[in-house]
């Protein structure tokens, strides 16, 4: 099902649009990359029926995700949280999802994450 795909995704290596966020506790998509990547494609980067975005995004709010401006754990060196603030402002258009149940220290969560 849809959370498991996600999950899948989001461990391959075949996949560069879409990523664990620093903390494991977000999926970030940067969204331009994701539709060419895996909405617009076909053979095996295509996991998911839909070729919209928008249908995608609905996906994840059936499964309990919502969008946040990104992961709250930052680092604690000056220097790790310059480049982190520098990652995020040179990827604006990286989009943030949380989901309790969705955490990559955890899969065992994965079991909660049900469509509501």
């Amino acid at each position: 099902c849809f959370p498991q795909k996600l999950w899948k995704m989001l461990e391959s290596d075949q996949f560069q649009s879409i990523w664990w966020s620093e903390g494991g506790k977000c999926v970030a998509i940067n969204e331009e990359l994701f539709k060419d990547e895996v909405l617009g494609g076909a053979g095996p980067q295509r996991l998911f029926d839909t070729q919209k975005m928008e249908s995608f995004t609905r996906q994840l709010n059936a499964y309990g995700f919502t969008k946040t401006k990104r992961d709250d754990q930052r680092s604690a060196s000056l220097p790790e949280f310059l480049a982190e603030e520098a990652a995020v402002s040179a990827h604006s258009q990286i989009l943030y999802y949380y989901n309790p149940c969705f955490n990559r220290a955890h899969p065992w969560l994965l079991e909660g994450c049900m469509r509501r």
